[in-house]
């Protein structure tokens, strides 16, 4: 692991100013504390540590918010419901990403319009944290049972793992999906980040790793009282293959196969998918609330017209969401599947 380059300090001038014995010189001089406040705050900020993603971006301010030091900012590159498959970073985030040099990647393949200018950050030095690596990662082609062990001693074709690996590389990188594995992500940011942050990352870390651990209970108790027959996903592609393994649950079928938004499914896949949705009398199909799929509503459709849910998947919700931040937006998704899949 390098170790992250010197970050750019500033310096902020303090605006001494004196008493004032008339009104007219009272509103001036609360005009010019004004100022000198803002001024002050702009200051105040010496290092800005990015994430790519708004899952990432959330767990990252909790830390950073844990450690309580006014002077670390920090800044999420994709937007709320952006797809973290498709997103292209402007040139002015990409400017600002360099002369912070520290980021905060999921990694994987997953920010694929990102891949180029974090290899340059490192290559110029600069800290690209890949956390998705340090989590012990699923591979594509070990995914789902057909039991509820999800032990990952399934195998798909050689074409179907071909096509897994032409999509991202070898492993999935949906990781966030699974609350024990952001958790553990949490306390290793919260070390990696010390040189950064100070002697009290690390315990932030493992606060917010808790916090993460102890929402992810209530998740649990929410998904316990789906029956096991019922407890069956169709997706509008293949992300939640930890969602199923951490929370017990089997992957009927896919929309879009090989872990991307990006891909086609031929019309034979499509019927096939039918045929299986059909067979297993899966209940609901499970969507994305920022990205929603016409495929997935036409597969919905011709499965005898079941009900799509609209799930958080690659980004936390916008204010009033109930998903705004990474526990609440695990907390809505847990409720919404509940919802969809209890009822008999």
């Amino acid at each position: 692991m390098k170790t992250p380059v010197a970050l750019a300090s500033l310096s902020a001038g303090l605006l001494v100013l004196s008493g004032c014995s008339t009104a007219t010189e009272d509103s001036a001089v609360s005009d010019e504390t004004a100022v000198a406040e803002s001024a002050e705050t702009t200051a105040e900020v010496e290092t800005t540590l990015f994430a790519t993603t708004t899952v990432l971006g959330s767990v990252l301010e909790e830390i950073v918010t844990c450690v309580g030091d006014q002077s670390v900012a920090v800044d999420v590159l994709m937007p709320i419901g952006s797809d973290p498959h498709d997103f292209a970073p402007s040139s002015e985030q990409l400017a600002r990403m360099a002369d912070a040099g520290v980021v905060v990647s999921n990694g994987l393949g997953l920010e694929g319009g990102l891949t180029d200018a974090l290899d340059q950050l490192e290559a110029d030095g600069g800290v690209v944290f890949h956390v998705a690596e340090w989590i012990d990662p699923l591979p594509f082609a070990e995914m789902a049972t057909d039991e509820h062990d999800h032990g990952h001693d399934d195998e798909h074709s050689e074409d179907e793992a071909e096509g897994d690996e032409h999509a991202h590389g070898e492993f999935d990188p949906h990781f966030w999906l699974d609350m024990s594995r952001m958790a553990e992500v949490a306390g290793q940011l919260g070390i990696e980040l010390e040189p950064v942050l100070g002697s009290d990352a690390p315990a932030c870390g493992e606060a917010v790793s808790a916090d993460i651990l102890a929402a992810e209970g209530e998740v649990m108790a929410i998904l316990d009282g789906i029956p096991s027959e019922r407890r069956l996903l169709v997706t509008d592609h293949e992300a939640f293959s930890y969602f199923a393994a951490r929370y017990n649950f089997d992957i009927a079928g896919v929309v879009i196969p090989g872990g991307s938004t990006l891909a086609e499914p031929s019309s034979q896949e499509l019927a096939t998918l039918v045929a299986t949705i059909e067979e297993l009398s899966v209940p609901a199909l499970m969507g994305n609330i920022h990205e929603q799929s016409d495929l997935l509503s036409a597969v919905a459709a011709e499965s005898g017209d079941l009900s799509v849910v609209s799930l958080y998947v690659g980004s936390i919700g916008g204010p009033d969401s109930g998903a705004e931040d990474y526990p609440s937006m695990m907390l809505t998704n847990a409720q919404l599947v509940a919802d969809a899949l209890s009822a008999g």
